[in-house]
């Protein structure tokens, strides 16, 4: 997911596609659909006679109500953050930004969750116990570095990363242990500390509450386009009148992604007043329905870190912060959800190779559990990702990984479709107009929709399609 593996430089955008332009129930128009249950179907058309459409689930009462992304929003929109992207020297391409830093204007709430990988990273491995372990505490600034990702280095893997924190500390002017620290790029290979004592002292002189783009940018290996999302969200009517609060974050991953933890990597601030371990309960709920629901290509990274600072500086100091079951609090998550949506579509839409943007919904599954790993059967399986490349229809695929997923259902109550098209219903086929598939293939999102059954349980899972470039990218990654 963070492409730690051997780098080259950044891959060619050959047949990449943008993120396409969602409905209005999706989260860049404000709710964005994290669990799948969406009103209509993606893609549908006309109802096909005599077919009975799919149980795709809630209504729109039942989606949080958020308003939209805000224009060219990232990590610096709440207030109380600066950021800075810059060229280090990790990379040899000296226009290539490959250092960033994430600064509050003072110690606040901090929250992260981490790769599950055995394997972690050292990074990982640091920025967890500076948390002390729990995933939360305070924190004032946030390093990242690409194209290095410090992981499999052993304890002198150790040594540089505390030591670039220490380096960032000096240079921000903070305690090192209000340091958090990520690296992303190349496993096996030890850091080298000389680019942070050159690109640190560059990169405070660059921070500024317009900066959060550079430090997209710096954040990237193998993706194609910088990801960001921000939010606004009104405190009138919950407790804070006349208040007006943000979220924002950027992420980066378009390689070696399914997440589990976790999240490529991740930065996320608020200027919401949020306590730590209710900043870190937020968090875990939204990763969980956002970034967990990414698959590229079903491998987890050792180096997936998501970090979330709260700044609460939308508030005068000694305020009241957030409760949890509060009508702020649930405005609050439903922000975070539509950050952590919009950017996990926008990895899903930049997987490596990628041209299609593809989501796997599931829904009448014995529980929710079964709904996902029958998604994610769908999602990881290189014969239907290969069928969607070659724009195929091929709805087999779809019922064959369904059937392996462990989920339990009958086949003759499965139903599926694809774009909206009836392909199959009671387990059997549905004759479709495979010249009108076709058409709709040419779209940038390709839905697939499963009615299993057997239940109640759904989920939705994101990945893309599988290309020929997949196979270039990481054939040649260290070339």
């Amino acid at each position: 997911m963070n492409n730690e593996y051997p780098a080259m430089g950044r891959r060619p955008s050959v047949g990449a596609v943008p993120v396409p332009a969602p409905s209005a129930s999706s989260s860049e128009a404000g709710g964005f659909d994290v669990q799948g249950d969406r009103s209509g179907q993606s893609g549908a058309g006309a109802p096909v006679a005599g077919v009975a459409p799919l149980r795709l689930g809630a209504t729109a009462e039942a989606r949080s109500c958020t308003p939209p992304p805000v224009p060219g929003g990232g990590v610096t929109t709440p207030r109380g953050f600066r950021a800075a992207g810059v060229h280090a020297g990790f990379r040899e391409d000296p226009g290539r930004l490959d250092l960033a830093l994430v600064v509050a204007d003072e110690p606040c709430p901090c929250a992260a969750v981490f790769t599950q990988n055995v394997f972690c990273s050292a990074p990982v491995t640091v920025s967890r116990a500076r948390l002390d372990g729990q995933g939360f505490g305070t924190a004032r600034a946030i390093m990242v570095n690409s194209g290095n990702a410090n992981a499999a280095t052993g304890e002198r893997g150790l040594e540089a990363a505390l030591e670039s924190a220490r380096l960032a500390a000096d240079a921000v002017g903070c305690p090192a242990d209000e340091v958090l620290v990520a690296s992303t790029g190349v496993i096996g290979q030890h850091l080298p500390l000389e680019p942070f004592a050159t690109g640190l002292p560059a990169a405070v002189r660059a921070l500024s509450a317009s900066g959060g783009a550079d430090a997209a940018r710096a954040i990237m290996t193998t993706d194609t386009r910088p990801k960001e999302c921000a939010v606004v969200f009104s405190g009138d009517g919950v407790g804070y009148e006349g208040r007006a609060f943000s979220v924002g974050g950027m992420t980066k991953g378009s390689g070696m992604i399914m997440p589990n933890m976790a999240t490529m990597i991740a930065v996320l601030a608020t200027d919401a007043p949020v306590l730590p371990h209710d900043l870190h309960a937020a968090l875990k709920r939204a990763v969980d329905a956002s970034f967990n629901k990414v698959t590229v290509d079903s491998d987890t990274s050792t180096n997936d870190s998501c970090f979330m600072m709260a700044s609460g500086q939308a508030v005068p100091p000694g305020s009241a912060p957030f409760a949890p079951g509060s009508a702020a609090f649930e405005r609050f998550e439903a922000a975070l959800a539509t950050v952590c949506g919009s950017l996990a579509r926008q990895m899903a839409a930049d997987g490596e190779g990628a041209t299609r943007l593809v989501t796997v919904r599931v829904a009448g599954a014995a529980d929710d559990a079964d709904a996902d790993r029958a998604a994610r059967a769908v999602a990881n399986s290189p014969l239907v990702k290969t069928a969607i490349c070659g724009r195929d229809a091929n709805w087999g695929r779809i019922a064959a990984a369904l059937g392996k997923s462990g989920a339990r259902f009958r086949q003759e109550d499965a139903a599926i479709d694809i774009m909206g098209l009836p392909v199959c219903r009671g387990g059997l086929t549905v004759e479709f107009d495979e010249d009108e598939a076709l058409r709709r293939f040419e779209r940038p999102e390709v839905a697939i929709d499963v009615d299993l059954g057997a239940g109640d349980g759904r989920a939705t899972v994101w990945t893309c399609d599988l290309t020929h470039e997949y196979i270039a990218i990481n054939g040649d990654y260290r070339s």
